[in-house]
């Protein structure tokens, strides 16, 4: 009996290992962003939610720029080869990917938080409130 899973049959392995290889170029997850804010972390975590929601709560060290103010003189500060984290709310948003995207399109190295705000909460993890520092 073919399922609905099975009914389109899953690619060979070969590709299979080629398509989740290349998924690690364009995100990361909450369980690394985490680990590697503990040491020194070598990206710049971005926030990409409105100032109201960052205040509510947010990754300790990210820097809030919602989406819309994602442009080349908003990323002065950092060389042009820093990479950048993107996150907003969770799976159910695309604000990370919206933020990326305009990132790749200023030439910006740019990897998305899997999960967001919600995953980083499933993992455990704490976010502090308050407002960005202005």
């Amino acid at each position: 009996m073919t399922t609905a899973v099975t009914a389109v049959p899953p690619a060979p392995s070969d590709l299979a290992g080629a398509h989740f290889a290349a998924e690690f170029a364009f995100e990361t997850d909450c369980w690394d962003v985490h680990d590697a804010l503990s040491q020194q972390p070598d990206f710049v975590l971005l926030d990409v939610r409105s100032p109201a929601l960052f205040a509510r709560g947010h990754v300790a060290g990210a820097i809030n720029l919602p989406v819309g103010k994602i442009v080349a003189s908003k990323l002065v500060h950092w060389p042009q080869d820093a990479v950048f984290v993107t996150y907003c709310a969770g799976p159910h948003c695309n604000g990370a990917a919206k933020a990326a995207l305009r990132l790749a399109e200023l030439g910006r190295p740019v990897k998305i938080m899997a999960g967001g705000i919600t995953g980083w909460i499933d993992e455990g993890f704490a976010l502090l409130s308050g407002e960005a520092a202005a």
